[in-house]
């Protein structure tokens, strides 16, 4: 069904509420491979009973935590196939840190909708408040839908980015261990692509591939280790574009520059080429 533009540019999803507990934020961090050090006093802090810090990066899963149905592309103007939606991009500001347990009421809207011509970008933002209305955090999704332009809408900027022209300040190695992508499906995602070595072979993959959304997640709390001395409470922002796959058992490598008082950075896998699969990553520090 083609894109309606004016019946989605601006539409506003109804509130919905859910909630987290401490238990949540521990299994999504070892998700994440926190506490691979189980004697580094920084890496328990993310597995603290009761009171783990938390990763800005749960706020993009939070909502979605415990489904295990596949998500649907239906909303006001948009009716997408699944299988036509790639994930482009995400990012997320919090004013403060998110609490280790609680209850939000996200509000979804439709910010942008670019015409690209063979496809649509759909962008969402996601404003989460706590019951009392205190802000928690701000989410923003772009989706990339293949077969979905030609509605008439603005083309939109390009995407693309490209690190500054000179040698990294740090480099970060990020290894991905064999069952990674086992360990966080039980985050809330549990597309076969990345359990079920036959469905991955159908999709074009020689063996299941990791969440997008692992990548973007193990790449924030490894420049917070490095970068902000493993304290998620001095991150106001995070962000990143998703650029290609990774595959469990690699080690990954991101290079990271100094950019003003926060960070960029771009995420590659050597042992394929450096075959970029995060582009565009940006840290800004509270």
């Amino acid at each position: 069904m083609p894109i309606n533009l004016d019946e989605a540019l601006g539409a506003e999803l109804p509130a919905a509420e859910f909630s987290w507990t401490s238990s949540d934020i521990q299994l999504y961090h070892l998700g994440l491979g926190a506490g691979a050090d189980p004697m580094d006093k920084r890496e328990l802090r993310y597995l603290t009973d009761e009171t783990p810090q938390v990763l800005p990066t749960f706020g993009n899963v939070a909502q979605s935590f415990h489904m295990t149905d596949p998500p649907t592309v239906k909303f006001p103007g948009i009716d997408i196939e699944l299988s036509k939606v790639l994930h482009a991009s995400e990012a997320v500001s919090v004013p403060g840190p998110i609490p280790p347990a609680g209850t939000g009421i996200a509000v979804t809207r439709f910010t942008d909708i670019w015409d690209k011509g063979k496809a649509a970008v759909i962008w969402s933002e996601t404003t989460v408040t706590a019951p009392d209305g205190t802000p928690l955090w701000t989410q923003k999704r772009s989706i990339f839908a293949r077969g979905e332009g030609g509605f008439g809408g603005e083309r939109g900027p390009s995407g693309s980015s490209e690190p500054p022209p000179r040698a990294p300040d740090f480099e970060l190695s990020i290894p991905v261990s064999p069952q990674q992508a086992l360990l966080y499906r039980m985050c809330g995602d549990r597309n076969p692509l990345h359990s079920d070595p036959d469905f991955a072979a159908a999709a074009g993959f020689p063996r299941p591939i990791l969440h997008g959304l692992c990548t973007y997640g193990m790449t924030c709390k490894a420049m917070v280790d490095a970068l902000l001395d493993g304290d998620t409470a001095r991150v106001a922002s995070y962000g990143a574009r998703f650029a290609g796959v990774v595959f469990p058992g690699e080690t990954l490598k991101a290079s990271v520059w100094k950019n003003g008082d926060g960070f960029v950075a771009t995420v590659t896998a050597p042992e394929r080429d450096d075959a970029v699969a995060l582009a565009g990553v940006e840290l800004t520090p509270a």
